[in-house]
């Protein structure tokens, strides 16, 4: 009996994954005693105006309310490309790593400003 299995992502859209995801890095450009801000940094995007960073990431912490603590992320890719429908798997898997990096998987409030690509979500323990 033949497999029922349909590859979703294809191929070149995991390669490009694996590697921005490989060259990533951060550069904190901003905090504050309930935020930070970061400069998202891939090998293969940049802002289109600057030429600098692909993005940024702000993480509000919400440490007031201590009965419901959620963390709220914000991350805006600036280069035009990864606002493009066809690259909605790569926006995805970048933004779901800088939550594993930056936040950890605590109660987060997930913003992704990206154009086309733009959702949100929620990650709860």
């Amino acid at each position: 009996m033949k497999d029922n299995i349909i590859e979703v992502i294809n191929e070149d859209i995991k390669k490009k994954i694996d590697e921005e995801i490989k060259g990533m890095t951060f550069t904190k450009n901003f905090r504050s005693p309930t935020a930070e801000e970061w400069y998202i940094f891939l090998p293969s995007n940049k802002d289109s105006v600057t030429g600098g960073a692909a993005g940024k990431t702000i993480i509000h912490y919400n440490l007031y309310d201590t009965k419901h603590i959620f963390i709220n992320t914000t991350i805006i890719f600036d280069d035009p490309k990864l606002h493009n429908n066809e690259l909605h798997h790569l926006v995805y898997a970048v933004a779901d790593e800088i939550v594993n990096r930056l936040v950890g998987y605590a109660d987060t409030l997930l913003s992704v400003h990206s154009g086309n690509n733009s959702y949100n979500a929620e990650y709860k323990q």
